[in-house]
């Protein structure tokens, strides 16, 4: 009797390891990488203040496409890394431009500037739906923009941007189509500052321009995706 019991326990206790080496595998068994490739519209937020001229900013919006790259440590908690790069046409608004001769209400051209600004965000997926083909996320993270490429237009001598550090924020969700492919849609916010020094001394000697402008973007995405 004893050593059917002595049996019996260590057949459940057998039997409990295998079905919790089997949960483990199952709940480590998924696939860990994903890529996406989405058309975005960055949407500048912008606003500015210039000294000695006074006015504001305005920043063209973009349409551009962007790739990314999602890591899942867990099936919940993952890391995305942003890549896309945009063009912007930049001028003042309302500048005082009376003492070079000018109006006091001017747009000044400013050229353009293209902006490279790969971000890096930690995120939380969600899995409202038993079948897991809905996956809504929010993240949070860091940015670095990088400006280049700068045409200061027709009406300054020369542009300097200074490249930036930021924040963002992202809310979104996935569509899975099956266990590899879905569709994604993603919002993002950048909180994004830069200084900006203007070189007009083609307009008058020794005029240069300090701004320190605001972009802070709304970045709206929507493409497909692959899980591997």
């Amino acid at each position: 009797m004893k050593k059917l019991v002595f049996a019996l326990f260590a057949s459940l206790v057998v039997m409990t390891n295998l079905v919790q080496a089997q949960e483990e595998t199952n709940e480590n068994d998924f696939k860990r990488w994903q890529v996406r490739l989405r058309g975005i519209g960055v949407v500048p937020n912008e606003k500015a203040t210039i000294g000695g001229i006074g006015g504001d900013v305005s920043i063209s919006n973009a349409l551009v496409p962007e790739l990314d790259f999602t890591y899942f440590f867990t099936k919940n908690f993952a890391a995305e890394l942003i890549l896309g790069t945009t063009k912007h046409d930049v001028h003042t608004v309302g500048s005082d431009i009376s003492a070079i001769g000018g109006p006091t209400s001017f747009d000044v051209d400013l050229g353009s500037v293209m902006l490279l600004p790969p971000t890096v965000t930690a995120q939380y997926h969600f899995f409202p739906l038993r079948d897991k083909s809905f996956k809504p996320y929010v993240g949070a993270g860091v940015n670095y923009t990088i400006f280049y490429n700068v045409k200061e237009g027709d009406v300054v001598k020369g542009i300097a941007y200074d490249n930036a550090i930021g924040f963002a924020a992202q809310f979104g969700f996935d569509v899975m189509f099956d266990d590899t492919f879905f569709v994604n849609f993603d919002v993002k916010r950048l909180f994004l500052k830069t200084d900006v020094s203007v070189d007009a001394t083609n307009l008058a000697e020794g005029l240069v321009i300090p701004a320190e402008v605001e972009i802070n973007p709304w970045i709206i995405g929507l493409g497909f995706g692959m899980k591997f």
